[in-house]
């Protein structure tokens, strides 16, 4: 039997700045008879794969920086693709093809068009970008995977639209994403990074091709993935890069005294061959191309033609390699054809290393700040789009102006990439990023404020306060009367504290009933006076408690006191030796009298303590000046010792107390650029700390790498847990990997992992949790122990593209101050899950504020001004969280639910739930319902997957059951998708 290598001409990946991952193309080795279109597809697709980079201000022009262009890669491929029929080309990332759509001609469109029909470009992955999957949380992944497939199959048709997942360059792979790929019915998945260990023994077990089972809650088959790891990540084989950037020798035949066609073949088969031996059928893929390869496409597919036809040559004389032009869906087809079963895989591909000291899970905590950026401009962007949906027509176009989301959505799509988030990416590229948010937020917030004019029937001067986190907002801190409008996205109703920088000393606050709210006037911190500089900013800020509906808004009013006598409590000194705690209702905390560092927290309720020391600490960086060491970068960690420094050079830390009604707070100075404040707000079951850390000092010649460490007595082997992209729960062993015996090499960063939301070690009774406000780095280095990477802040290169240290110098050059917060829980084992998960998708779905100064004139003549609002009849169950809602065409939205919780991890919560959806919304009324795929691009009864079987048996299809709106069914872990049709209301919505 022939053999059939298929070779995927590959050019691809976005490191070394904004720049563009090439294109990348697939061209398979396969018997003649297989160069068909797959049986199971209703059409051939054929697309481009194509990387991305930052929208409008990418570096596109700059090849002083690097030398790039995508158009014209676009160009030239589609041309060499018209010229020779045979040829097959692939492209990933949608954000650059859509702007290189806008400047076509309706000609070159159809030849595009009819090129994907042909199956001869196909469209992978069809995502916005090529996401990253340790650092981005899942409601920004779906987010970016619907707006690529949304834009193929309005673009370029309904074969456009991938089904196959090629996540090539990202830094490790998550369980959590597989599910995401396998629920919106993509057939397999292809990776180019794995474990160089994990590849390794892989390749001698021939299980370089698998079955992902990307779910313990969700029934196979549906929640299987057919996962295959390529055997050159995304680059040629050796010898046979024919860019105009490589410098390997081009096939040379003919009558020509430096013909080299004996050579290549002979070379291309003993290659094959070896290829051959670690995968398990008579089917082999080669990648061919690479960064920013094909602008001139002629090389590439002419050098290949000969290749193909002077290898195919060798059957004569007795080869069994066949080599065609084909695409990864042909591929994975033949395999499917090969009816074999397939080993199973339960658990994730992190960390990654390729090398024995090169861990890549520095990235999991680079550019904190940008983390958070991104992670705040998601939580904005799913309240515009849930505006603009309640608010239809008139949040688009209104008294503030044209309002626009679509902005805000691509730039938070393009965040995703994985050298975007993940800060791998150069300082300048890093500065456009967030310059993109920010162009987005503008637009957004004109978009909110003609949609809260609207739904509250009033034209107040709606103002956003941007600059909180260092309590700088000049409409309250001059005003003496102001309006607080909480805007509330979850599906159910929430308490949350408002801080407002203000200049007086007594306020008065009234809820919308016009009832009064308690508040306070603290202080601001030392340190956050000193971030503003210059006597910018309040001394002092506003707390009080603000409730707010589900999926709605509450209105509060705020009245500087005329005579008031001073609340602001002074700032209090321990008091020794007597042991230093707070409380409220739910939890005490106590600290060390001697020390002032944390020791103790109780739950009251629950009648637990558990001793907890917590502090800072940073490693060192290797530095890497020499070429059998590597240093840390933006990229890689590696410590130069396992035993962290103290940030505190003194055994006491500086301490300070704040006492009120509504909060309790200690405020822990570690050193002059490492700070916290630990808190307790009255209602809130959660210990929250604040930590500022920066600049961080490197002119010791060190770069550092900051964590905040908690270490408690709990009895752990070796055992830690962390979410997967916010989203599913995995267990970590220390020095263990599941399905590959690990030889450890670096006892710190081999045990990193990425935490997007939370961390949590336990005992057989007691649960700690961290909950996190952006990803980061996290482990339990030793037992009893959990540490989180908060700032990093390198001197050297990790020479894995970026080409200049992580130094992040800031506004003033000086270094990057960041501000972040952890909240700690404490419960029991069976109940620590039904507080994670809520206060998790709080924190993510954080309520936002919006400011005014009142009086504004009613948005109609005679509307009702609204104090409060909700969309829903009734909250949803706290099980429930509404993941997505967002306007399509015109009396259409896009509706997501989904299941927060997974089997078995709670008594109540993990059951299954059904809801109404008729009777769901008061803003509107649904007509008529139909059931969307993940994506949202399909119809869920028009998807159709191919069924693996795995090496302990095949599973049982589950047919789509027919959809009853009124009683829709969630299993723990799922996420249900639909298309809802509504008429629109006669009058504004009612008010509570």
């Amino acid at each position: 039997m022939l053999r059939q290598l298929y070779i995927p001409l590959s050019r691809y990946k976005p490191w070394l700045l904004c720049a563009p991952h090439p294109l990348a193309i697939t061209m398979l080795l396969s018997l003649p008879s297989h160069n068909h279109p797959p049986p199971h597809a209703t059409c051939v697709p054929m697309a481009i794969t194509m990387s991305l980079c930052p929208p409008p201000g990418c570096l596109l022009v700059r090849n002083e920086v690097q030398h790039a262009g995508v158009q014209y890669i676009l160009d030239s491929v589609v041309a060499q693709l018209v010229a020779e029929p045979t040829r097959r080309f692939i492209y990933a990332e949608v954000a650059f093809l859509a702007r290189w759509w806008q400047l076509q001609d309706e000609a070159t469109r159809d030849t595009v068009r009819q090129l994907v029909e042909q199956g001869r470009l196909e469209l992978v992955g069809g995502g916005w970008s090529m996401a990253d999957e340790a650092v981005t949380h899942y409601s920004a992944g779906l987010e970016q995977l619907g707006l690529g497939r949304g834009f193929l199959r309005r673009a370029l048709g309904p074969c456009a639209p991938p089904r196959l997942a090629w996540q090539i360059d990202p830094f490790g792979h998550s369980r959590q994403s597989a599910a995401t790929f396998a629920q919106m019915g993509y057939d397999g998945l292809f990776l180019g990074r794995v474990d160089h260990q994990d590849k390794a023994q892989r390749e001698q077990r021939r299980e370089l091709e698998l079955l992902w089972r990307t779910s313990g809650s969700l029934r196979s088959p549906g929640s299987d993935l057919f996962t295959g790891i390529l055997p050159n990540v995304y680059n040629p084989p050796t010898g046979f890069c024919w860019d105009q950037l490589c410098s390997d020798p081009p096939v040379v035949d003919g009558d020509s005294e430096e013909n080299n066609v004996a050579s290549i073949v002979s070379t291309f088969l003993d290659i094959a061959t070896k290829q051959a031996e670690h995968y398990r059928t008579n089917h082999i893929i080669m990648t061919m191309g690479s960064d920013f390869h094909y602008e001139n496409a002629n090389l590439w597919f002419k050098n290949m033609d000969k290749l193909i036809a002077h290898v195919n040559a060798q059957q004569a004389n007795g080869s069994r390699v066949h080599v065609l032009y084909s695409t990864p869906s042909c591929y994975l087809w033949e395999l499917h054809q090969a009816n074999l079963s397939w080993s199973l895989k339960m658990d994730d591909f992190f960390p990654y290393s390729d090398g024995p000291h090169q861990f890549w899970t520095g990235f999991f905590t680079s550019r904190p700040a940008l983390k958070r950026y991104e992670r705040l401009s998601n939580n904005f962007l799913q309240i515009c789009s849930q505006l603009e949906a309640l608010a239809g027509p008139a949040a688009r176009d209104g008294p503030y102006g044209p309002g626009d989301s679509s902005v805000l959505r691509e730039a938070v799509a393009v965040a995703q990439h994985h050298d975007a988030v993940t800060g791998t990416e150069k300082q300048h590229v890093a500065n456009d990023y967030a310059k993109q948010l920010a162009i987005g937020w503008e637009r957004c917030q004109l978009l909110v404020s003609n949609a809260l004019s609207s739904l509250s029937g009033t034209k107040e001067t709606f103002t956003f306060c941007n600059s909180l986190n260092i309590s700088v907002c000049p409409l309250t801190e001059a005003s003496s009367r102001f309006l607080v409008l909480l805007y509330n996205p979850l599906g159910r109703r929430v308490s949350w504290p408002i801080r407002l920088p203000v200049h007086g000393v007594s306020y008065t606050v009234t809820d919308p009933r016009g009832q009064p709210v308690p508040s306070e006037v603290v202080p601001v911190s030392i340190v956050t006076h000193g971030l503003r500089g210059n006597g910018i900013g309040a001394m002092q800020e506003l707390l009080f408690q603000a409730s707010a509906p589900a999926l709605g808004f509450s209105t509060f009013t705020v009245t500087r006191s005329p005579h008031g006598h001073p609340r602001v409590p002074p700032v209090q000194p321990p008091v020794l030796p007597q042991p230093w705690d707070i409380h409220n209702e739910h939890l005490r905390v106590l600290f060390d009298p001697l020390t002032g560092h944390l020791k103790e927290i109780q739950n009251l309720a629950k009648n637990i303590s558990l001793p907890v020391f917590q502090s800072y600490y940073w490693y060192n960086a290797s530095v890497g000046n020499d070429e059998s060491s590597q240093a840390s970068g933006a990229y890689i960690f590696r410590p130069n010792s396992s035993e962290p420094i103290p940030v505190s050079v003194s055994k006491r830390i500086s301490t300070s107390l704040v006492q009120n009604a509504l909060v309790q707070e200690v405020h822990q100075t570690f050193s002059s650029w490492c700070s916290q404040v630990v808190r307790l707000y009255a209602g809130q079951p959660y210990v929250e700390l604040e930590w500022t850390v920066g600049p961080i000092p490197v002119e010791d010649g060190w770069g550092k790498e900051i964590i905040s460490r908690f270490q408690t007595p709990l009895q752990t082997r070796a055992r830690f847990y962390t979410d997967s992209n916010g989203r599913q729960i995995l267990e970590r062993r220390r020095d263990y990997r599941p399905t590959w015996n690990l030889s450890q090499t670096e006892p710190v960063a081999g045990n990193y992992y990425p935490v997007t939301s939370r961390i949590f070690i336990k005992d057989k009774k007691v649960q700690l949790t961290v909950l996190t406000d952006r990803s980061q780095g996290g482990s339990s280095i030793s037992d009893g122990s959990l540490e989180l990477m908060v700032h990093r802040r390198l001197l050297y290169d990790d020479n894995r593209g970026v080409e200049e240290p992580l130094l992040e110098p800031g506004a003033d050059r000086r270094g990057l101050v960041v501000r972040g917060r952890h909240l700690l829980l404490l419960d029991t084992v069976q109940a620590a899950a039904d507080g994670h998960r809520l206060r998790a998708q709080e924190l993510f779905m954080a309520p936002y504020p919006v400011l005014a100064p009142g009086g504004g004139p009613s948005y109609r003549p005679e509307q009702q001004r609204l104090q409060e609002f909700s969309a829903l009849r009734r909250e949803l169950p706290p099980s429930i969280h509404l993941l997505t809602l967002a306007p399509r065409e015109a009396g259409t939205l896009l509706l997501r639910l989904e299941h927060q919780f997974e089997s078995g991890e709670s008594r109540n919560s993990s059951q299954p739930v059904t809801i109404n959806l008729l009777d769901l919304f008061s803003a509107f009324t649904i007509t008529s319902v139909q059931e969307m795929s993940l994506g949202g691009d399909q119809p869920l009864d028009a998807v159709s997957r191919l069924v693996w079987t795995p090496a302990t048996g095949p599973a049982q299809s589950q047919p789509v059951a027919k959809l009853d709106p009124r009683q829709v069914t969630l299993q723990p872990m799922d996420i249900r998708t639909f298309l809802v049709h509504y008429e629109e209301p006669g009058a504004a919505p009612g008010g509570l």
